[in-house]
């Protein structure tokens, strides 16, 4: 790989401008839920890609309904995803991904990025994943410049609703890893530098108890206690937990009640489930299904659902499983120990590898705390995973390795 690994020079004076903008771009706030915030952040991201040839469409997102703590289903407002490309007659296409929001609303106590000096920034968003955009945005930069750019054409996506599950950008994900040959997406990997290898699957259901509101002391016998038929409700899906190894339920949030003296007539239930196959996620459903249509919580309590399976399973087999080993020969080519574990998170890799693209879901700065106010990234890695996504890139691109086969079954 030597010869490859001369086109990675470039990169060996880029630590400090990551930084900076790593910096500049924590500094906008960008919960998933600001869509302003969004939008700035998008006008601050998206020049960068554009002034490496890259040209840039906003797509709009899907419609996205949620259920509101009065039981009623309304729809959430979220931003569209931005899709840049270049070389769109390319034989071979590598689709790299990344996502604006975070998980810190503009109301959060969690505003500020500051470089600690012991090695570290600290900040929302340093490490999932604004770093991560740089780190790919400095690996398409050194890549573009070399002469096995000319035949590989590159797409990136930046979705805004990632964190919440890109209920609203999935289609976008599916259309462009279709036309793909790999996937490469900038989440964090761990301090150490592991990856996340196979990802579990996740679905985000929730119930609606009506009953009758009633006063509690002159008619509660006249009440139907919605609060009463949501004990009945948690009790059935948490009775589920064990009964399927490595599928889980978390009850998450409950709401319900005006007032001691009130007998609720609604109360909410959120939860989330996981299962590590999609047996194990077929399963949930049905069960969720089969709750609801027991309708078995009290006198004239109705229980109604909503939601399902959003995040289907990752596994590391097949062209995802070559295209680690991939990773791990670059990084042992740059000094790299890459290793890679099982973890029952989910990310924007569950989506691409249902749609049968081989992927790499952790090449973005080591960090860790994310979705802290503890948050940080590590700032010897910036350059680090450039050079590493970058000679993934070069391997392919220049006939070094071969390009791993599409996901079977997808």
């Amino acid at each position: 790989m030597s010869d490859l690994k001369t086109h990675l020079a470039a990169l060996d004076t880029a630590t400090d401008r990551m930084v900076a903008r790593t910096m500049e771009w924590c500094a906008i706030n960008s919960g998933t839920n600001n869509i302003d915030g969004i939008h700035k952040s998008a006008a601050q991201i998206m020049p960068a890609f554009e002034a490496i040839g890259l040209t840039c469409e906003e797509q709009a997102p899907a419609p996205v309904t949620h259920v509101s703590d009065s039981g009623d289903v309304i729809e959430i407002p979220r931003a569209g995803a931005y899709v840049l490309s270049n070389r769109p007659q390319a034989n071979r296409r590598i689709l790299l991904t990344g996502h604006l929001d975070t998980v810190f609303p503009k109301d959060h106590h969690f505003q500020k990025i500051v470089n600690r000096g012991d090695g570290t920034l600290h900040g929302p968003g340093c490490a999932d994943m604004k770093g991560g955009i740089c780190v790919m945005l400095e690996a398409i930069t050194a890549f573009e410049k070399t002469p096995y750019a000319e035949h590989v054409g590159i797409d990136v996506i930046f979705n805004a609703d990632e964190e919440t599950g890109s209920h609203a950008s999935a289609h976008v994900l599916a259309d462009k890893a279709k036309s793909a040959d790999i996937g490469l997406v900038f989440e964090p990997a761990l301090p150490d530098g592991t990856l996340a290898g196979a990802r579990a699957g996740s679905g985000h259901y929730t119930f609606t108890v009506k009953g009758l509101a009633a006063h509690a002391g002159r008619e509660f016998d006249k009440g139907r206690n919605a609060i009463v038929g949501a004990a009945n409700v948690i009790a059935a899906v948490n009775a589920l937990n064990g009964q399927r190894e490595n599928t889980t339920m978390n009850i998450g949030v409950i709401n319900g009640g005006v007032a001691t003296n009130v007998v609720p007539d609604t109360c909410v239930i959120r939860m989330n489930a996981r299962g590590r196959s999609p047996e194990d996620l077929r399963w949930v459903d049905e069960q969720m299904q089969q709750i609801v249509s027991g309708q078995n919580f009290g006198p004239d309590i109705e229980v109604s659902l909503h939601g399902g399976i959003h995040r289907p399973v990752k596994t590391n087999t097949g062209g995802t499983l070559a295209l680690f080993e991939l990773v791990k020969a670059a990084g042992a080519d740059l000094g790299l120990n890459i290793g890679w574990q099982a973890t029952g998170g989910c990310c924007d890799g569950n989506n691409l590898a249902d749609a049968g693209l081989p992927n790499v879901d952790t090449l973005g700065v080591r960090g860790g705390h994310i979705h802290s106010d503890k948050e940080f990234a590590v700032i010897e890695s910036f350059t680090e995973r450039a050079k590493l996504a970058c000679l993934v890139m070069l391997m392919l691109a220049s006939g070094a390795c071969p390009w791993p086969e599409r996901l079977k079954g997808n």
